[in-house]
């Protein structure tokens, strides 16, 4: 079992940043390729992006390429997602997921975190 949790979200104005945290604790952490997902109200989940388990490449959907980066520190059990240029249609609640990477931005996650919000202003 991994447990993860996300903090970090919260209500920002269009053009600012945030930085999302997942801390997981459990299974080694660095076993697994972390993923970045949100789900907006009404809509399904989508995925943001991934990093591989050694940190050494990362992917991200078209809508957020260039504006989020995402990162690791496997001393820590901890990935971040940074957002920056944030815009109203990045309101959505944001979870992080530990699972593989299956090819490009297919991402099988096995275990999730409970989801913290981020809310951007106009």
């Amino acid at each position: 079992q991994v447990q993860l949790v996300e903090s970090g979200g919260g209500l920002v104005q269009a053009g600012g940043s945030l930085r999302l945290s997942c801390a997981a604790s459990g299974r080694p952490f660095s076993r697994y390729d972390m993923g970045w997902f949100r789900q907006a109200p009404g809509k399904e989940r989508e995925y943001v992006g991934d990093i591989t388990w050694s940190g050494g490449r990362t992917d991200y959907a078209d809508s957020v390429k260039g504006r989020f980066t995402i990162s690791r520190d496997n001393a820590k059990n901890t990935v971040y997602l940074q957002m920056n240029s944030l815009k109203p249609e990045d309101t959505a609640v944001y979870y992080c997921g530990a699972g593989q990477i299956v090819t490009g931005t297919t991402f099988n996650t096995n275990y999730w975190g409970q989801g913290t919000q981020v809310t951007v202003s106009s």
